[in-house]
């Protein structure tokens, strides 16, 4: 797997995705990012796997959206690990924010 594949699965669900930071703060949209190494392997002295972390945030104002039932499929049909990590009505903008925290071992070593 690489990790542009999350975004693919996550479009499906969700057309207003992007990596990084939000393009267009629509009722629905969702960023995703890898954020850091969860786990190493090392032998000989050197790094031989590694394990990204990232999440995936989902902003929307429908109560009870059932799009999150949909971006966890699409979390379940990825080569990844996943928990929703928290749930948070942000009453500045009124979104109701997802968070999931994922990780997968990394193909960025050669």
């Amino acid at each position: 797997m690489q990790l542009s594949d999350i975004g693919v699965a996550l479009a499906a669900v969700i057309p207003n995705t992007s990596r990084y930071s939000a393009i267009k703060k629509d009722d629905q949209y969702l960023v995703w990012a890898e954020d850091g190494q969860a786990a190493a392997l090392f032998a000989d002295g050197k790094m031989v796997n590694q394990a990204l972390t990232g999440t995936v945030d989902y902003f929307t104002r429908t109560p009870d959206d059932p799009k999150v039932k949909g971006i966890q499929r699409a979390l379940n049909g990825l080569s990844l690990s996943w928990r929703l990590e928290s749930v948070q009505y942000e009453e500045e903008t009124r979104y109701i924010h997802h968070e999931w925290v994922w990780e997968v071992e990394s193909e960025w070593l050669v």
